[in-house]
C-alpha cells in the first residue's frame, strides 16, 4: 500500500491518513478547516468534483465516504463498508482520517479493473464508462455538465447499495436520492431515466476488499492533528471514546465542537470565521448509539440525522414526510440530530418534532450528566443552558409519547432541500372512549427567536372536545403565543396564518369521525403515480 504526502511542511503531531484512489494518503501541514473539496481540486488535482454553491446546497461537489461498517446488516453497507454521500465543500479534511474517499475519478478505475485489457494493442485499450456514466450518456442526462459529477456520485452510491441488496430502486426512491443535486439545464426526467437504465447495463461493482484492508490497518486511538495559522498552531482533536471526549471538552471549554460540519462548515466558507481549536465528535462510536432503553428511545448526539429520523419513523410512520424533506441525503448523512438541536436555530426542523414527543436533552460535563426537557434548553436566540465544558450527549424520547397521534409539517418555498419558513411538530391524545383532549403538544420552529411550544393554544384544547370549535379557539390563542417576523422566507402574516391552518390540518387528520388517512394527505403516496404518468406522456 503506497503512501503519498500532500505537503513536506509537517507541523502536525499526526498526519491525516485516509484511503483515496487505491492507496493510503498522508496529509500534513494544511489547516484543519481546509475543505475536502479544496484539497481534491488544488492539492490532489482531482478536478472532476466541482464547486458550485460552496455551502452544501447544490450537490455539484458530492463525493462518497466509506467507513468500516460496525454492523454488516446496517443500511448503506456494501461489502463491509458503509458508503454515504456527503458534500465535499463543507467537510473539513481531518474528518476523513481513517476513512475512504471516493470521487468521480474512481469510476473509470473500477471499469478498468473489471475489463480484460490487451496492453500490447492500443486498439483494444478499454475506455468503457461505468454503468452510471454510460446511462447518463444514453439518456441524455447531461447538458452543460457542471452538475453531472455530483449526480453521478449520488447515483453511484444508490447503484452500489441496491446492487448489494439485490434490489432495483423505484423512480421515486431515485428522486429522493437525488434531492440534494440541483440541475438547471437538462432537468430531472432524463437523469431519473439514467438512474433506472444503469441497472440494465453490465454490472461493475466496487471491490471493497482492498479498501476494507486499508481502513482496518488505519484504525487507531484517535487523531491529534495540528497545523499553523500565522504565528499560532490550531489543533484538530478527534477522540475515539466518550470518556476521552468528556475529558477533552472539560480541558478545552472554548474549543469549537464539530459533528457533521453542515453548519460549522458554512461559518468558515461564508462568514470566514476563525474557529481556533476543534474537537470532532464524529469518531466517538458511543455518541452514535441509537437504542431502546427501558421506556425510552435514546439517540446519541453523534447519530446522523438519517439514522435518527429512520429510528423515529420506524416507531412513528407519520414522520416520514418531514424526514425525507429534511435537507438532502448528503446533509442527513453528515449532519447529526444532536448538532441540529444544540445549534439552537429557530428554524431547525428536529426540535419541533422532538418537543412534540416530550424529548429530554442529556448534557455532560466530565463525569456529571444531567437532563432537562428540550423546551427548557433554549433561553433566547442562539442561547442555551450549556455550561462551560459541557456538551450535548444525547436525546431521550419517551416511548409512551409515540403512542399519541403525531404529525410534523414542513413549510418551505422549495419542496426538496430547502430551509423551512416554519416547521411544526404536533402530538395529541384523546381520553379513551371520548373526543376529549387529554394531552396535546404544539411545537413550532420559525415563529419566534427560539423553537417553542404554543402554551396558550395547547391550553385552549386540553380538557375540551376535539371539535372544530375547539380548533377555532386554539387558532385564536396561537396569536398570543407568537409574534413572528417577516424575512426573505415568509411574512409574519403568512407564518401566523399557515401555523393556524396546520392546527386545522391536524384536526382533519385526527378527528374522531371521518379522519383523513396518511395516504390521503402525504405527498409521497401520490407522487410516484404522478411521475410515472408524466413520463408515459413524454412530459
Amino acid at each position: 500500500m503506497s503512501t503519498e504526502s500532500s505537503s513536506s511542511n509537517n507541523n502536525s503531531t499526526q498526519p491525516v491518513r485516509f484511503f483515496h484512489r487505491g492507496r493510503i494518503v498522508d496529509v500534513s501541514g494544511v489547516h484543519p478547516t481546509r475543505s475536502v473539496l479544496d484539497w481534491l481540486r488544488e492539492d490532489a488535482h482531482c478536478t472532476g468534483t466541482k464547486e458550485g454553491c460552496n455551502e452544501g446546497d447544490c450537490g455539484a461537489c458530492t463525493v462518497v465516504i466509506g467507513e468500516l461498517a460496525s454492523d454488516a446488516n446496517a443500511p448503506g453497507t456494501v461489502g463491509g463498508l458503509q458508503l454515504q454521500t456527503v458534500n465535499a465543500c463543507i467537510q473539513f479534511l481531518p474528518t476523513l482520517h481513517g476513512k475512504a474517499l471516493f470521487t468521480v475519478e474512481d469510476l473509470k478505475a473500477q471499469c478498468a479493473a473489471a475489463q480484460p485489457q490487451d496492453s500490447g494493442n492500443k486498439k483494444h485499450a478499454v475506455h468503457t464508462l461505468h454503468p452510471v456514466q454510460q446511462a447518463m450518456v444514453d439518456c441524455h442526462g447531461s447538458q452543460c455538465g457542471f452538475c453531472t459529477p455530483g449526480f453521478v456520485m449520488s447515483l453511484w452510491s444508490a447503484y452500489e447499495h441496491h446492487q448489494a441488496e439485490g434490489t432495483q430502486p423505484t423512480r421515486q426512491q431515485l428522486a429522493d436520492e437525488l434531492s440534494g443535486n440541483l440541475c438547471r439545464c437538462t432537468g430531472y426526467r432524463p437523469i431519473l431515466d439514467a438512474g433506472q437504465r444503469m441497472f440494465d447495463l453490465p454490472a461493475v461493482r466496487l471491490d471493497t476488499q482492498p479498501v476494507v484492508a486499508a481502513l482496518t490497518a488505519l484504525q487507531n486511538d484517535g487523531l491529534d492533528y495540528a497545523a499553523p495559522l500565522g504565528a499560532r498552531i490550531d489543533h484538530f482533536h478527534a477522540p475515539r471514546t466518550l470518556a476521552q471526549l468528556a475529558a477533552l471538552r472539560e480541558q478545552k471549554p472554548r474549543a469549537q465542537l464539530l459533528a457533521g460540519s453542515t453548519d460549522v462548515g458554512l461559518w468558515v466558507n461564508k462568514q470566514f470565521r476563525d474557529l481556533g481549536d476543534i474537537i470532532y465528535v464524529g469518531d466517538v462510536a458511543e455518541m452514535k448509539a441509537i437504542e431502546t432503553r427501558a421506556d425510552e428511545l435514546y439517540i446519541g448526539a453523534g447519530a446522523s440525522l438519517e439514522a435518527a429520523f429512520e429510528a423515529l419513523v420506524q416507531r412513528v410512520p407519520s414522520l416520514s414526510d418531514v424526514w425525507l424533506r429534511f435537507a438532502s441525503p448528503p446533509i442527513r448523512h453528515a449532519g447529526t440530530m444532536g448538532g441540529n438541536v444544540a445549534n439552537g436555530s429557530p428554524i431547525g426542523d428536529s426540535p419541533p418534532v422532538l418537543m412534540s414527543l416530550d424529548a429530554q436533552i442529556e448534557l455532560r460535563r466530565g463525569d456529571a450528566v444531567r437532563r432537562m426537557p428540550l423546551p427548557d434548553f433554549y433561553v433566547d436566540y442562539m442561547k442555551n443552558q450549556l455550561q462551560p465544558g459541557e456538551f450535548v450527549q444525547g436525546l431521550a424520547v419517551p416511548l409512551a409519547a409515540m403512542q399519541r397521534q403525531v404529525r410534523a409539517y414542513k413549510i418551505s418555498k422549495r419542496f426538496d432541500c430547502d430551509i423551512s419558513a416554519l416547521c411544526a411538530g404536533f402530538a395529541i391524545e384523546l381520553e379513551e372512549g371520548s373526543d376529549t383532549v387529554k394531552a396535546v403538544r404544539l411545537a413550532f420552529g420559525g415563529m419566534a427567536a427560539i423553537v417553542k411550544r404554543a402554551a396558550n393554544a395547547e391550553a385552549a384544547l386540553v380538557g375540551k372536545p376535539w371539535t372544530q370549535a375547539s380548533v377555532a379557539a386554539a387558532k385564536l390563542a396561537l396569536a398570543q403565543d407568537f409574534k413572528p417576523l417577516s424575512d426573505m422566507r415568509a411574512s409574519a402574516d403568512y407564518r401566523l396564518q399557515v401555523a393556524q391552518n396546520l392546527i386545522q390540518r391536524l384536526w382533519l387528520e385526527t378527528r374522531t369521525e371521518d379522519a383523513l388517512s396518511l395516504e390521503e394527505t402525504s405527498v409521497w403516496s401520490v407522487m410516484p403515480h404522478a411521475v410515472v404518468k408524466a413520463t408515459a406522456e413524454g412530459a
